[in-house]
């Protein structure tokens, strides 16, 4: 209907990574600040929290940066999973929860994940 928005293309993808790698350093970044605290609230080991907070901030930065970003929107693919997971088997919560506590965001952010995965980013990455 516009094609000539299709030039545009490459700078989308960018503001998108941009965007899924503010969401993923800011929550890693909360894992990160007090483990123990976090762990406790999301039902995890203070290890695997650590884990968890440093895997999210390394993958924003790959897909913020362009570095291996299909690798680092795999693995943040795999954290939502995860946290789906959780809060469909553990915490029963449905597609859109009470309130906001529903796994419709961490599904965004793996369809999200899956765009920078089949575009490998776009044009404006530093390192494939």
């Amino acid at each position: 209907m516009f094609p000539q928005l299709a030039r545009f293309t490459d700078l989308a993808l960018l503001s998108m990574r941009l965007l899924v790698a503010l969401i993923f350093a800011t929550s890693g970044w909360r894992h990160l600040q007090d483990p123990e605290a976090r762990g406790h609230s999301i039902g995890a080991s203070k290890g695997l929290t650590i884990f968890l907070g440093a895997a999210e901030v390394l993958g924003a930065l790959g897909v913020a940066c362009g570095v291996l970003t299909q690798l680092a929107a795999a693995g943040l693919i795999l954290l939502m999973l995860g946290a789906i997971q959780k809060k469909v088997f553990v915490w029963k919560t449905g597609l859109w929860g009470k309130g906001t506590d529903g796994w419709h965001y961490e599904l965004m952010l793996v369809a999200m994940n899956l765009v920078i995965i089949v575009t490998d980013g776009g044009r404006f990455v530093l390192f494939r």
